[in-house]
């Protein structure tokens, strides 16, 4: 089998509920590049990465570029065993491992495809038969976070990620994590997430407001040492995202001992082959994970859940259907969430294919 062709579309991703978070990021309309390895055997891979905008060191308009890139070492590579080729990508192009997040989950689509096994049966196996769901809650009026909550929470969802710092009132944050809190009641998990977003001293005082309740923190400040601050002063675990974004940060914030939860994310961490490494270290090291992606669709969606349930249960905390959250949807017959669970998707490779009539015309073909 070898690679003939590399293929790019963008496609706008619209969010269901605009997504506000600290320091004036949002989620509204976001570009996701979705990317189709094709081979001579007819067979073909797909990949996806959403980058979006101020959150990470990514943009969409530079996946393009870069598959130009990649493609000399890409065309005519046997597709199977992602990692030996990627091992030659990263030497051939240093960094972007966003963009190679979605040639890595392509390859890897082929080499399930070419074995007729389900991606998660070359990740480790089914460890899980589904994977438990966090509801993210955009950084609006309190009321109106804790009714999203209650409607969620009705639906079967039992995990609840509160956006922070959106209106830079420390006190408005306080009043959030205690009226999503009441609202979910006792039990369910809850954490508040200001993505980089405060200081150590207001995400102090909000932790030390809510002290007295089951309450997670997640990345309150820009680094590892201010987040291990937070995590001393406060006393709440807490759950590292953008920091933690390859296994020498993930051992820093182990370290550092504020490192409760980690967010793995394919386009953080340069794909599945890097981000299958560091579930295992965080398995090693009695790190619970949410394993997930920045943003996207169907396709990475699937991806997450693959490397999700061949992960054992006492390495999960969660995951993300980020399809739940977008329209178009990719492949409308893509798993969905049920009960506040999600399954990957059945058959070979990913399971998944995206609608024609959903990409539209490519940006870039490269034979």
């Amino acid at each position: 089998m070898k690679i003939t062709r590399i293929t790019a579309w963008e496609v706008p991703l619209t969010s269901h509920d605009t997504y506000y978070m600290a320091e004036g990021k949002t989620c509204d309309t976001t570009v996701s590049v979705v990317v189709r390895l094709d081979t001579d055997t007819g067979a073909s891979g797909w990949g996806e990465v959403c980058p979006i905008p101020h959150y990470l060191p990514a943009y969409a308009k530079g996946v393009a570029p870069a598959l130009e890139e990649m493609a000399p070492v890409l065309i005519g590579a046997n597709p199977v065993g992602p990692e030996a080729l990627m091992e030659r990508l990263n030497k051939h192009l240093i960094g972007h491992g966003y963009a190679k997040s979605a040639i890595d989950t392509a390859l890897w689509d082929l080499t399930a495809q070419a074995a007729g096994l389900p991606l998660h049966a070359l990740l480790g196996g089914r460890a899980v038969a589904d994977i438990p769901l966090y509801h993210s809650i955009t950084c609006i009026a309190p009321d109106e976070m804790a009714h999203m909550a209650r409607d969620a929470f009705d639906q079967g969802m039992r995990q609840f990620q509160v956006k922070l710092g959106a209106d830079n009132n420390w006190e408005a944050d306080v009043a959030r994590l205690i009226q999503v809190r009441e609202a979910v009641g006792d039990g369910p998990l809850v954490y508040g997430d200001w993505n980089c977003g405060s200081d150590t001293l207001t995400a102090t005082r909000v932790g030390r407001a809510v002290s007295h309740l089951d309450i997670m923190l997640e990345q309150p400040c820009a680094t590892i040492e201010e987040c291990a601050h937070v995590r001393a002063a406060t006393g709440l675990p807490m759950k590292l995202d953008e920091s933690a974004c390859d296994i020498h940060s993930v051992l820093a914030g182990h370290r550092a001992g504020c490192m409760d939860a980690a967010a793995l994310k394919l386009s953080k961490m340069g794909g599945l082959s890097t981000m299958r490494q560091i579930r295992d270290l965080c398995l090693s090291l009695g790190t619970q994970m949410c394993i997930e992606d920045t943003w996207g669709s169907d396709v990475t969606t699937a991806a997450s859940l693959h490397l999700a349930a061949s992960t054992p249960a006492r390495g999960i905390m969660n995951t993300c259907d980020l399809s739940h959250y977008v329209k178009p949807r990719l492949d409308p017959n893509a798993p969905s969430r049920r009960n506040g669970r999600i399954a990957p998707p059945e058959g070979p490779g990913l399971g998944v294919t995206p609608d024609a009539d959903a990409l539209d015309q490519p940006v870039t073909i490269i034979d």
